[in-house]
């Protein structure tokens, strides 16, 4: 059902119940609770994104291809046009905002992950818009890719934690590592340095040795000292000049001593002499769930109730609850342990709302009040309101003229997706709530096809994808990822989908654990659990009080219909020009618009649209008297979405949880770095280098480490790329990592250009001058450690600056900058970049190579017409064995959809 049909059925239902059904005098007319929650749903409409990726997890070197569906009110949104994605990494922090154009509803593109930048670890994607910020609670896209590194490694690790309780304290946490080489090789007898980092602060350090397995055991807490979000730091010495560094993320480690169990009476409250379904949730320390069962004991130990869980840590149980009775649960642990939980207090007076929803056809809602509230509240109005989205769908008054109260709702009448169903006070206070997911047989779904099911490798393939509603042929947008499951396996149950981000999470508080189970080979069962975790998630920002009292959210934000560029024209004495032409300019895309500025000399250009890293003129010179004017432009603030990242989804040990991955992504690398035979034809001149400052001749000829200055073309600090060189920075100074490792503090002396430099001037060097950096662990017979107290040298070699002619006055002018002429490159969208798809049009033999793709094809705008269907042909790669086809996105109407395909590659 579209939006705008949505509404005004509302408002034809909200002008029936004007007529009042009871004598009883409401404080607030339920019409009026209706009309105040369409308008507020009109006037804040919900944005939801979804990003579909080709891959759940990638190597460093790949590129992540992804699209974008952004919806509002349950349909493609119009109401923004720009889409943000941030990458934050496991210390969360920012590594990269990427900025999108929007075009009904969807936006693509695809995200490099070049080794200078991203590095193997946890990496957090955080998609939203503008307006969603404006809300107390957004609807921010969230997932977790873990990023592994195949490229030149010589180090692998697995490590696990043990945990032993402290009683009164915090538990200690030790940490078992084995290192390995590439080959699988164990690192027998070698020494470790460790630390343990809590932000700036060292928590502790030690060293070790490895057994004859490759294994250290580390004490990472004392049960006294505990990081709230812990770096574990490591320096395996494999030689006396070499050592290999390693770190690990200890957040969502170091919690609590003792899973927990919560308990979730349906409708809110454990209301005296009302029957009621009760529901809990198990989590371990690291917030997943656990199974447990046990016992529920009233305040004389009576066991009055058994329970066991039904799927990851949760369950139901039946319970009656009694006047002045309190009640715990008797919990057992897979492990055996036990633990007392107390459970909520009895209330002597309430009502409860329960709802059935195992009908396919309605929802069966049935209302009990105990004696007390059923004797002191009889005759009373209350109201019965059931919205989806923001959006009401049902609505019902009723006295309370018996203790119990049953209605039955038709499912058509609400959208798929989360329900909430609220039972209300004639003032509208809320009483009790219950949540509820909706299903319909005629939803939108697709039928994913090929020609056969079992191909050749390079074998081209014809791929089929038919979109129905209600049996229909519908227009839709999708997208469609085809890979190699052999090389990218991974739990279908605990994948982020359309359906479970755009109809389940984005509705829910919390954490939901495996959220695919849910819309993954439907069955009884998994109805049954997926009613149960309605029962344990609460309902996303949704306040009828505050509806009702007017009381709307703060706009800090209005919804971005392109990029802006805004400013105020003035003359050089600061006097507003009226009437000023502004001209801008992109010259890479050939574009130029003209503003005229108002009586307050301001301007505006509104829907901009050029690609990041552009150059924009704006420019008033042209203007009569332009010389003598002043162009002031507004500032852009770009709001960042603060959504704390949780450790729930991180990989702890990526090398052996993406083994087969980072196995097919070494053997990609090895093969395109095959030398190829180069003729030189002419000369080579000769590059700076320490040789040619007489201070450091006595120098060895050949640096133990030399990085060139294209390593630093996209480095944001010099001091960090450093560290690559075999040096560590560290309390404003730079050293040996060897000798750092090992508890040695004597830096290393730097030298720039020949000259002795300190640690703020190397920081302030622009990294594009650089042409070397050279790395010695001894100074030779220069004599520098000697005369420095220093410990090794790094030489910085900067590039000769190239020889022109004399600048002359009207040069120099020309690169001033000019007050009436600015030249700025604000953030544009993200450059678009297409997916290579191969076409073996000749046999497979007479193409030489390794074709050792994952991601076989990639096709953001799979467009279905009127017909319902659409086609696409792409080529196998080398790889055997099952690949996995992944088709998403939303039909004109905004209802969402997902298929799978599988076929065979022999």
């Amino acid at each position: 059902m579209s939006y705008l049909k949505s509404l005004a059925l509302f408002l034809a239902f909200s002008i029936a119940l004007t007529v009042p059904a009871f004598s009883q005098q409401d404080s607030i007319r339920l019409d009026s609770i209706i009309s105040k929650t369409v308008k507020y749903a009109a006037s804040f409409p919900q944005e939801k994104v979804y990003i579909q990726f080709d891959k759940p997890y990638y190597a460093v070197g790949d590129t992540v291809w992804y699209k974008a569906y952004l919806t509002a009110n349950y349909q493609p949104s119009l109401l923004s046009k720009v889409l943000y994605i941030d990458v934050v990494n496991d210390a969360d922090s920012l590594v990269q905002t990427i900025k999108l154009l929007v075009t009904n509803g969807t936006a693509s593109g695809g995200l490099p992950l070049p080794s200078l930048t991203y590095k193997q670890g946890n990496y957090h994607i955080r998609a939203y818009t503008n307006w969603m910020l404006n809300f107390q609670d957004p609807r921010i896209f969230t997932k977790t890719i873990p990023v592994g590194n195949a490229i030149n490694k010589e180090l692998v690790t697995h490590i696990s934690y043990t945990s032993i309780p402290v009683t009164g304290g915090s538990p200690k946490v030790n940490a078992r590592i084995q290192f390995k080489d590439q080959t699988g090789k164990p690192y027998i007898n070698k020494r470790v340095s460790w630390k343990v980092l809590d932000g700036f602060d060292e928590i502790s350090k030690g060293r070790g040795t490895t057994d004859g397995a490759g294994y250290l055991t580390i004490p990472v807490t004392d049960g006294k000292k505990v990081p709230k979000a812990g770096v574990l730091q490591t320096a395996l010495s494999v030689d006396v000049q070499r050592s290999l560094s390693s770190s690990f993320q200890l957040k969502g480690i170091i919690t609590q001593q003792a899973a927990d169990v919560q308990f979730f009476p349906e409708g809110g409250a454990l209301n005296a002499g009302i029957p009621l379904q009760v529901a809990f949730k198990a989590i371990k320390p690291n917030g997943l769930g656990v199974d447990v069962k046990g016992v529920i004991l009233d305040k004389d130990n009576v066991e009055v109730a058994k329970f066991q869980s039904q799927h990851l840590g949760m369950g139901t149980f039946i319970l009656v609850p009694q006047s002045g009775q309190t009640y715990k649960a008797n919990v057992t642990f897979p492990d055996g342990t036990h633990h007392i939980y107390n459970l909520p207090q009895v209330q002597d007076e309430g009502i409860s709302i329960s709802v059935n929803n195992k009908d396919a056809e309605s929802l069966s809602v049935k209302v009990i009040a105990n004696d007390p509230f059923f004797a002191k509240y009889r005759g009373k109005s209350f109201y019965i309101i059931a919205q989806s989205g923001g959006i009401v769908c049902y609505a019902a008054q009723a006295a309370l003229r018996s203790q119990v109260f049953t209605a039955s709702i038709p499912k058509s009448k609400f959208p798929s997706g989360v329900a909430q169903v609220t039972l209300l006070t004639s003032g509208g206070q809320p009483l009790s709530e219950r949540l509820a997911f909706i299903r319909h047989a005629g939803d939108l779904s697709l039928n994913v096809t090929t020609e056969k099911p079992a191909y050749t490798i390079r074998q081209r393939v014809k791929m089929t994808v038919a979109a129905r509603r209600d049996k229909q042929p519908v227009e839709g947008n999708f997208s469609v990822a085809v890979v190699d499951e052999t090389k990218v396996p991974y739990n279908e149950n605990a994948e982020t989908s359309i359906l479970s981000a755009m109809l389940l999470s984005s509705d829910l508080k919390g954490y939901i654990e495996q959220p695919n189970y849910y819309f993954n080979h439907i069955d009884a069962k998994r109805l049954a659990d997926l009613d149960v975790l309605m029962l344990t998630q609460g309902y996303r920002y949704f306040s009828y009080p505050d509806i009702i009292a007017g009381k709307y959210p703060k706009l800090y934000f209005m919804p971005e219909q392109g990029i802006e560029i805004s400013g105020t024209l003035r003359t050089l004495n600061g006097m507003p020009v009226f009437k000023g032409k502004v001209r801008l300019q992109v010259p890479d895309k050939h574009f130029s618009a003209e503003a005229t500025t108002d009586a307050y000399g301001k301007f505006k250009f509104s829907n901009l649209v050029f690609p990041d890293s552009s150059k924009v003129i704006v420019s008033a010179k042209y203007n009569v008297n332009g010389k003598n004017m002043m162009i002031m432009l507004d500032n852009t603030y770009a709001p960042a979405a603060s959504v704390k990242t949780e450790p729930y989804e991180e990989v702890i040990n990526i090398d052996s949880t993406l083994a087969p991955y980072l196995k097919n992504s070494e053997r990609q690398h090895r093969s395109m770095n095959v030398l190829k035979e180069v003729v030189i034809t002419e000369k080579v001149s000769k590059k700076p280098s320490h040789e040619d400052y007489p201070a450091l001749t006595g120098l060895s000829m050949l640096a133990d480490r030399t990085l060139s200055g294209d390593q630093f073309t996209a480095c944001g600090m010099i001091l960090n790329c450093l560290m690559t060189a075999g040096l560590t920075y560290a309390d404003d100074n730079l050293y040996l990592t060897r000798d750092y490792n090992a508890g040695g503090r004597t830096p290393v002396q730097v030298f720039v250009k020949g000259m002795p430099a300190d640690i703020p001037y190397v920081s302030s060097l622009n990294p594009a001058e650089i042409e070397s950096v050279e790395v010695f662990f001894q100074d030779g017979v220069s004599g520098i450690n000697r005369l420095y107290s220093t410990n090794g040298v790094v030489v910085i070699n900067m590039k000769e600056a190239p020889k022109g002619t004399p600048m002359k006055i009207d040069d120099l002018k020309r690169m001033l900058p000019q007050s009436n002429q600015l030249t700025i490159s604000p953030k544009g969208y993200d450059k678009a970049r297409q997916f290579y798809s191969p076409k073996y049009d000749v046999p497979s033999k007479s193409v030489p190579g390794n074709d050792l793709r994952t991601t076989i094809y990639w096709n953001p705008n799979v467009l279905i017409d009127k017909s319902g269907n659409a086609s696409f042909e792409y080529y196998n790669a080398d790889g055997r064995g099952t690949y996995r086809a992944i088709v998403e996105g939303f039909d004109a109407e905004g209802n969402v959809a997902r298929g799978t395909y599988r076929y065979t590659v022999k």
